[in-house]
């Protein structure tokens, strides 16, 4: 019999089924509540959107729909019942809702551990894991240290999400051979409906899950047609469709900058300064914008987390931008930013830090 294994508790599925566990914080318990409503078959559930590109929203997802993701991530893998899962994500989530799920779809016993920057660290002495999924950030901090970066090495399948992995992570990853994928979702395809393996010195190209169809419209903007979604989805994603099961991710097109009629993607800038950004500022996020201006349409800036560094700094990062990035792609302005605002699920607000930057600009 499966359990969910929670410090040292471990408790049966049937036990939850019946509402049995003792008294655990409120993460936990939130967790448990959930898993006792789909083991008892509760067909609907209301899910958040992670607000990345807009205003969060509600969400009406089906107990199908999470089973056929559930479903389709087991085939691709070929998981088994014998293996160990972790879920370290926020289950209120869909990302760690759907770890739950896949515990229970796929009856394997789960670890389930409150979200912190370096989860492996509490499981040092655990038998392999099966399968994880975890955040770009849980993965960087794991590799600091050499106990967590062995655990990640006995992972089977580690699935990366949330946001894009950077070229120096995919460049760590890939040269320790850890057997990780990028996922590609959101919360109206119930996680992912695709997933790149990250392989050293190739781009990331997704694989599709079983069941899932792509197409693009004239734009170039991925269409989705899967079983976990209600739905055709139009998406806002900028794709290079490579055959019926794979694509490359280019970025989104609500981010496109047009300066001067050219063209240029937010997020193939930042995958060229990813290097430069990793030496010089090696613990700042980032993100390239677009921003008003009066003779190009936009201009391109850069936005960084940090408190402002020294002149000297500000001219050495400046320089090796201009020279790692295309004539239009060079940023006209550096912004330092003391904290980006973020979404509910931890992403940067592209939107709102942007808004911020520049309200703060107009009162200068």
């Amino acid at each position: 019999m499966s359990h969910i294994i929670i410090q040292n508790h471990k408790i049966s599925f049937d036990q939850i089924k019946l509402g049995q566990w003792p008294d655990l914080t409120e993460y936990y318990h939130q967790s448990l509540v959930f898993c006792s409503e789909w083991l008892n078959g509760k067909e609907n559930f209301e899910l958040q959107t992670s607000g990345s590109t807009g205003k969060p929203k509600k969400v009406m997802v089906s107990r199908r729909q999470m089973e056929a993701s559930a479903n389709a991530t087991g085939h691709f893998f070929n998981i088994t019942n014998d293996q160990y899962l972790l879920c370290c994500l926020n289950t209120t989530m869909i990302a760690g809702k759907m770890m739950l799920v896949r515990a229970m779809q796929w009856n394997c016993n789960l670890n389930l551990t409150e979200p912190s920057g370096s989860p492996l660290k509490d499981f040092l002495e655990h038998p392999p894991f099966g399968f994880v999924a975890m955040v770009p950030s849980q993965v960087e901090n794991s590799l600091r240290d050499s106990k967590t970066t062995q655990r990640l090495l006995d992972i089977n399948y580690l699935i990366i999400g949330g946001a894009p992995i950077s070229a120096g992570l995919i460049d760590k990853l890939s040269r320790l051979k850890i057997n990780a994928y990028q996922t590609y979702g959101m919360t109206e395809t119930v996680s992912h409906i695709a997933l790149a393996p990250i392989v050293q010195d190739t781009k990331l190209i997704y694989n599709t899950l079983p069941g899932v169809k792509i197409d693009q419209d004239q734009e170039g903007r991925l269409i989705i047609a899967a079983p976990m979604a209600l739905k055709e989805l139009h998406t806002n994603d900028l794709v290079e469709i490579l055959n019926e099961q794979q694509f490359i991710w280019k970025g989104r097109a609500d981010f496109t900058i047009n300066s001067g009629g050219v063209k240029l993607q937010p997020e193939e800038i930042e995958k060229k300064l990813s290097s430069i950004m990793s030496k010089i500022l090696p613990n700042s996020r980032y993100f390239i914008a677009g921003t008003p201006h009066s003779k190009w349409g936009e201009q391109v800036v850069l936005l960084i987390e940090s408190e402002k560094p020294s002149s000297d700094l500000i001219l050495e990062l400046s320089k090796k931008v201009k020279d790692t990035v295309g004539r239009f792609e060079n940023p006209k302005k550096i912004h330092f930013v003391d904290n980006f605002i973020e979404t509910t699920s931890g992403k940067i607000n592209r939107i709102q830090s942007l808004e911020l930057v520049l309200k703060n600009q107009q009162l200068l």
